[in-house]
């Protein structure tokens, strides 16, 4: 797993728009999918993404208890109420958006996970989430591999919200790596092959 993680470079590097919205955003992790595909490919990973069923935690039970674990300290601590999310204690990154991403797909909201799309475009989305904690953007951008193929790539950037916020990512830095993103990276590896298994026997 560790050779899908890039260089905070892999995302500062490119010319990526999200770069115009979210400045004062802190780069926490950047990663490789094991999506492989062509260039128009990314409306698949979006809806991919946006439809999954296993939500954040890949479907995997470590990462599976670990939310819960997560989301039962939040409901006893009040970090996840409505008036701490998105249009409550923080305005959407949409407000952000130039005229041209504005006036463009706004791109599709997650069912498993508490994400609001904010804006895509052929080869980038971004969606948002917020609580008491942090406010937080998963940026996805489509790239070529090199080898004439292209892939996803994904970004997260974070805004904590104060010294709670600063703790709380410091706090769950090791369950990301060692339960959320492993299992994250696989389920996302399967159903990209589910899926483009059966896009081509259509």
């Amino acid at each position: 797993m560790s050779g899908l993680r890039l260089s905070s470079t892999g995302h500062t590097s490119r010319p990526w728009r999200i770069h115009e919205v979210a400045g004062d955003f802190r780069l926490e992790d950047v990663w490789l999918l094991p999506t492989p595909g062509g260039p128009d490919d990314l409306h698949h990973l979006v809806q991919q993404m946006a439809d999954g069923e296993d939500g954040p935690h890949g479907g995997n039970p470590v990462g599976r208890f670990l939310f819960a674990v997560r989301w039962k300290l939040g409901a006893l601590l009040g970090w996840d109420k409505q008036d701490s999310g998105v249009g409550g204690r923080v305005a959407t990154l949409r407000d952000r958006l130039p005229d041209d991403l504005r006036e463009g797909s706004q791109g599709p909201d997650l069912i498993g996970a508490p994400f609001t799309s904010v804006f895509q475009t052929h080869d980038e989305w971004a969606a948002e989430y917020a609580n008491k904690t942090m406010h937080g953007v998963m940026h996805i951008g489509w790239v070529a591999d090199g080898e004439g193929g292209y892939r996803g790539q994904m970004a997260v950037l974070v805004k904590p919200n104060g010294r709670l916020g600063s703790l709380y990512m410091l706090a769950i830095k090791p369950f990301r790596y060692a339960g959320v993103y492993p299992a994250l990276m696989r389920s996302i590896a399967r159903e990209w092959q589910e899926n483009t298994a059966r896009r081509t026997a259509c």
